[in-house]
C-alpha cells in the first residue's frame, strides 16, 4: 500500500530541494524524518512537512489494516520545477539585471515494506 503526498509552489529553487530529496530516497520514514529534522539547509523544513503528510495519508488511507510507521519507506520522491517570478534590480550605467525568483513542486510517495 502506498499514498503520496505533493507541496506545490514552494519559494525554494528545485537544486536546492533536490539537495535535501536525495538524502532521504529509499530510506525508512523514520530516520528520513530525524534526517531532515535536523538538517541545517532550510529547504528540510519544506521536505519534512510533506514527508510527514505522506505518512498521515497512507495511515488515513485505510482504517481496517494497522501500518507501523516504522514500517514504511520513502519509495520516491522528487523535485519539480514550478513557475518562475521575473523581477528586476538596477545596474550600474542605466542597465538592468535579472533576478529569478524560482519555485518548485515536491512529491513524496511513501509505501510498506513489503
Amino acid at each position: 500500500m502506498e499514498a503520496k503526498a505533493v507541496h506545490r509552489y514552494i519559494g525554494s529553487s528545485p537544486r536546492k530541494m533536490r539537495l535535501v530529496i536525495d538524502l532521504i530516497r529509499g530510506m525508512s520514514v523514520d530516520k528520513a524524518i530525524e534526517t531532515l529534522h535536523f538538517h541545517s539547509k532550510h529547504a528540510s523544513k519544506d521536505a519534512e512537512k510533506v514527508l510527514r503528510s505522506a505518512v498521515a495519508n497512507l495511515l488515513n488511507k485505510d482504517d481496517a489494516t494497522r501500518v507501523e510507521p516504522n514500517d514504511l519507506i520513502v519509495k520516491e520522491a522528487f523535485v519539480d520545477q514550478g513557475p518562475t517570478l521575473k523581477r528586476i534590480s538596477p545596474a550600474p550605467m542605466g542597465r538592468a539585471y535579472k533576478i529569478r525568483k524560482r519555485s518548485c513542486h515536491l512529491t513524496i510517495i511513501v509505501a510498506t515494506k513489503a
